[in-house]
């Protein structure tokens, strides 16, 4: 088995889409005519963005909507990038709300914290070394 995409359910897919491509870097792939659903260019693993109205189609029970203003969900998106700084800064200025400034772990990775405008969790990180 593989790991294949992520769906983040959002009220404006478009919005999402801008808001990941201002802060991030990220293209969007696809965005399908109807605005109920797009991809991001993000490598071998699929970040996806739907509407509420297609999860509530999707799902057969009612589903937590984010919401910015409540504490985040307990998943973290992670991006990975040699400039947890300079990423952080740029997340910040799009929009994204600050969470944890960079910080040094124990385990040599540079990590920030931000949440994104539709309320997801988001890590951004430098890579893991081996042998850390």
């Amino acid at each position: 088995m593989k790991f294949g995409y992520a769906i983040v359910y959002v009220s404006s897919v478009a919005e999402a889409l801008d808001f990941y491509h201002r802060a991030f870097g990220l293209e969007t792939r696809f965005l399908h005519e109807s605005g109920e659903y797009g991809e991001l260019n993000t490598g071998e693993t699929t970040l996806a963005f739907a509407s509420h109205a297609m999860g509530e189609m999707n799902l057969a029970e009612p589903y937590q909507k984010a919401d910015p203003s409540a504490p985040p969900f307990g998943v973290e998106l992670a991006f990975v990038t040699a400039d947890v700084h300079e990423a952080y800064a740029k997340a910040i200025k799009a929009g994204a709300a600050h969470i944890k400034e960079p910080t040094l772990k124990p385990w040599g990775q540079l990590v920030a914290y931000v949440r994104s405008i539709e309320g997801s969790l988001i890590e951004l990180c430098t890579p893991i070394q081996d042998g850390t």
